[in-house]
């Protein structure tokens, strides 16, 4: 839920067509975005080496092979990407990690976006941490299905009072990891405030880590069933961090768009999984302020596309 290249802009013609009444909501604007000032970056932006957790076994359920992550330039990349956002509006915040080597960059990352449909993912996990998949009741695994897979927001609405809203939402995001995500109370027109939840990009790193280390609170069947719907996200649905894929790589993500009401603009995040060659990546990309929804995808996919690129290259 919730210019640029033609295969973005195609795609949202199901996207459209799936959108349910969140997507033009009204939602409360409980915190004003800060404004993004283009060739400035933290001094912690510009480190690469910041660790959020020991690397993580590769595909296949192997421990990797201890290695020297290799240097990531982030002074480059920041370039790279105030190039790409000049004149473009509203505030993005990214990052990505390997997994496996501990590698890392970051942009802008004192920033607070909403997480949009993103959110399903933590409501999942919240679920599996209270019951696990395979005790679930049949229609339960359903709504999980159509949350993660068709972006349903009656399903996740259903699923968030199962975990207790809020509060459960938030509790479980202290058990994943996460510092700067708490769930929203109340309901926002005719659905529940998930939507609007702010977070960070570290956060939603920390999130796709927990689906694959050994040390998540998740059991690895649990999360192996949490990508299983990640990697099956409908088409239409799949754009986003998946531009940045290489050959042979199986990707995991949940998207989001949304319209603010208060703006007219929308928000537009992706944050998952790439992972091939023996490497996981942990993908985050948010953005707020787009006109179109086609405008935020390309803007996502062009910032994963560039971060990515920095870090390996795709073999032909």
């Amino acid at each position: 839920m919730i210019a640029g290249r033609g295969r973005a802009l195609s795609r949202i013609i199901l996207a459209f067509a799936l959108l349910t009444p969140f997507a033009v909501s009204t939602f409360p604007d409980r915190a004003a975005a800060r404004p993004r000032a283009h060739g400035r970056v933290q001094a912690a932006d510009a480190r690469a080496a910041v660790a959020l957790g020991p690397p993580v076994p590769a595909l296949g359920g192997k421990r990797a092979v201890s290695r020297q992550a290799p240097r990531v330039d982030a002074k480059r990349i920041t370039k790279l990407l105030d190039r790409f956002l000049a004149g473009r509006p509203g505030p993005v915040t990214a990052m990505v990690k390997d997994l496996t080597t501990g590698g890392l960059y970051r942009y802008h990352r004192g920033e607070r976006l909403i997480t949009a449909s993103t959110a399903k993912v933590q409501i999942l996990l919240a679920l599996l941490l209270r019951t696990p998949w395979k005790k679930l009741p049949a229609q339960v695994r359903h709504d999980a299905d159509l949350m993660i897979r068709y972006s349903d927001n009656h399903a996740a609405d259903r699923l968030w009072l199962r975990i207790g809203g809020a509060p459960g939402f938030t509790r479980a995001g202290r058990k994943l990891g996460l510092r700067h995500t708490a769930g929203v109370p109340g309901s926002c027109v005719d659905l529940y405030c998930w939507g609007i939840t702010r977070t960070s990009a570290e956060d939603q790193v920390r999130l796709m880590r927990a689906l694959v280390s050994d040390g998540s609170p998740l059991p690895a069947k649990d999360r192996d069933q949490a990508l299983r719907l990640m990697g099956a996200v409908i088409d239409g649905q799949d754009w986003g961090i998946s531009a940045a894929k290489c050959r042979g790589d199986r990707v995991a993500l949940k998207n989001g768009w949304l319209k603010r009401v208060s703006t007219k603009r929308w928000a537009v995040v992706s944050a998952g999984l790439l992972r091939g060659r023996g490497h996981d990546y942990a993908v985050a990309v948010l953005t707020e302020g787009s006109p179109e929804v086609g405008y935020g995808i390309a803007t996502v996919e062009g910032v994963a596309g560039r971060i990515m690129r920095s870090f390996r290259k795709c073999r032909t």
